[in-house]
């Protein structure tokens, strides 16, 4: 019979609430900060820890993954087009052809491993943490993002007045999806202009977003379906692998602007 070690409950509550704030106040400044943890965000966070890039994540959920967790159409199941399977292969994921140059893969399985190959090279995450805003130096370049509990966003404005907090790092990478939140905020003071997401058609998507993933501001690089919504791309619809690789693209880009901040 197994005997647990004896624990008070305040001990806990000490364990969590240390922990946490130990790393919070770690994480006020960062190589990178990621808002956005879907494919493309854990993609890129996971090839920059690789190389050291201190790197944390902002995810407004409670959970991480976004789509690529659930699949398509709540099947549990994602597609992956050549020659993004290679991802999966890197992942240890198992995958199955369906037809020529398309292969199917467990949704959790996939979205599992990516979280844990990220966690293994030490990126860390805040979940239900909210964009609030940006922080723009003297040069306008962008030098962090401005936080606050996602929760608050369904409160009544009256009780919701809580003062955000400020994070900072040498670059942003904004992997919101859809919403191209990070963008959005530039776009809201005149300094971008987005075109708007197209209507679907993977087979030209998925080419195109890696393409035009990168350096979008000084110090704000984009990636994933953001990627879309800037430049007027069309959606890619219930297929991942344009996102993997967009986020692979997108580390790629920062590596190279943090060695010319570094020189």
């Amino acid at each position: 019979m197994t005997i647990f070690h004896p624990i008070a409950e305040k001990d806990v509550t000490r364990a969590i609430v240390s922990s946490f704030l130990r790393q919070l106040e770690d994480y006020t400044e960062s190589d990178v900060i990621i808002v956005g943890g879907g494919p493309s965000g854990l993609m890129a966070g996971k090839e920059l820890g690789i190389k050291g890039v201190k790197v944390l994540i902002v995810e407004r959920n409670n959970y991480l993954g976004g789509g690529f967790w659930i699949g398509g159409y709540f099947m549990n199941k994602l597609t992956i087009r050549a020659p993004a399977q290679q991802v999966l292969e890197e992942l240890g994921v198992p995958y199955e052809k369906a037809s020529e140059g398309l292969y199917t893969a467990d949704a959790p399985h996939a979205c599992a491993s990516l979280i844990a190959s990220a966690c293994d090279v030490g990126v860390k995450f805040l979940s239900l943490t909210l964009l609030e805003d940006v922080i723009l130096r003297e040069d306008n370049r962008m030098a962090g993002v401005v936080v606050n509990w996602s929760p608050i966003a369904h409160l009544p404005r009256e009780i919701a007045a809580l003062d955000p907090v400020p994070l900072e790092s040498k670059v942003v990478i904004d992997a919101t999806g859809h919403d191209a939140s990070v963008v959005k905020k530039l776009e809201q003071r005149g300094l971008i202009k987005t075109k708007g997401e197209g209507a679907l058609w993977i087979a030209g998507s998925e080419d195109a977003v890696v393409e035009h993933t990168g350096e979008v501001y000084p110090g704000l690089v984009v990636c994933g379906m953001a990627v879309a919504t800037i430049y007027g791309l069309p959606r890619m619809g219930p297929t991942f692998g344009g996102m993997l690789l967009s986020g692979k693209r997108a580390a790629e880009v920062v590596a190279q602007i943090l060695q010319k901040v570094a020189a």
